[in-house]
């Protein structure tokens, strides 16, 4: 059997299958029970302080 086809066969099942659930894996990843708070305190950070500086106890944390 030439070496192209033997690679393309194992292409063709075993990595579609581990690309696919590496996908589903980052899908349930991202939508887990929980990271919506994290996400959103992330998305936050450059409106921390919008109405005073920050004091060098807050820019630390």
């Amino acid at each position: 059997m030439e070496i192209y086809t033997l690679l393309r066969q194992f292409a063709d099942s075993w990595v579609l299958l581990a690309l696919f659930a590496f996908f589903v894996g980052i899908i349930v990843w991202v939508f887990r029970p929980g990271s919506s708070k994290t996400y959103n305190d992330t998305a936050d950070i450059p409106f921390r302080h919008d109405d005073k500086p920050a004091t060098d106890k807050e820019a630390r944390t």
